[in-house]
């Protein structure tokens, strides 16, 4: 039931997106909206061919086998079958900062990633647990939301640089140039809004997801709040913003307002608490 009502909860949300990027739209004219959606439409292609190799590229991921890493690349490749999913690629990444994420077009093209610290960190259940989460979002294609979302939220910023380059020429309504960049700024701040309660939603699925996957959810619940701890005291260096949303727990560290709203996570006790729930 939670499953469903986050995935209802999604498809609104990117709803509100396309209707957040046609309102801006109104106000832009339709010539360069044709040109910003060509834009789009490649952005959109690359991501979709390429996301996961940019991914892993930018952790500086190195694919392991059963031979280089046994014990992660066994536990990866029986949840895999439990989970009726293809094998897909491992990697390890060498970073300190604790984190794991999934990326890949489709669960043929799929591939899963560990950092050194949290192998470092995590018991068996444990990585067990988080593996499973990771999982889950490749079976629920996850990844294909994400670029739907961040190439549509891309696109106001587009827009917003064409708002100060051109001064809003060919406007329809013919207002104010300084009111039409004011009005795209705004709409990149809702999409951003909108982006990151997307990834929150979908968060709370994979968790109930990779329980199921996992046969328990105790290990995800432990490894939780171990990975939420130490990443507050080593934060991921120099992330990628727009990689934020892949990761099992928010990579930056700090509580302030500003950051929590557009956090590309839900806070991880009430994801520890929806999970014991279930338990």
């Amino acid at each position: 039931m939670v499953a469903f009502v986050n995935n209802v909860k999604t498809a609104i949300l990117l709803g509100a997106l396309f209707g957040l990027l046609v309102w801006v739209g109104s106000f832009w004219g339709p010539s360069g909206m044709i040109v910003a959606g060509i834009f789009a439409l490649l952005m959109n292609v690359g991501a979709w061919f390429f996301s996961d190799r940019i991914a892993i590229a930018a952790m500086r991921g190195t694919a392991v086998d059963r031979s280089t890493a046994p014990q992660l690349y066994g536990v990866v490749e029986r949840l895999a079958k439990r989970a009726s999913l293809p094998m897909p690629r491992v990697y390890i990444c060498p970073h300190e900062a604790p984190n794991a994420f999934a990326t890949g077009r489709n669960p043929r093209h799929a591939a899963v990633a560990v950092t050194r610290g949290a192998l470092a960190l995590l018991g068996p259940d444990e990585l067990e647990g988080v593996l499973a989460h990771e999982l889950a979002h490749i079976k629920n294609r996850d990844t294909l939301i994400s670029t739907i979302a961040a190439t549509v939220a891309g696109l106001f910023s587009m827009l917003a640089y064409w708002g100060f380059l051109f001064g809003g020429m060919g406007g329809r309504r013919g207002g104010h140039p300084l009111a039409l960049i004011g009005v795209v700024l705004l709409g990149a701040v809702g999409a951003a809004l909108i982006k990151a309660m997307i990834s929150r939603s979908r968060e709370f699925v994979a968790d109930a997801d990779g329980s199921k996957i996992a046969g328990s959810p105790n290990g995800l619940i432990s490894a939780l709040g171990k990975l939420e701890a130490t990443a507050r005291r080593i934060p991921m260096r120099n992330p990628n913003p727009a990689m934020n949303n892949m990761f099992i727990v928010e990579p930056f560290a700090g509580g302030r307002t500003l950051v929590k709203l557009f956090a590309s996570h839900p806070p991880t006790e009430k994801r520890i608490a929806a999970l014991r729930g279930r338990g």
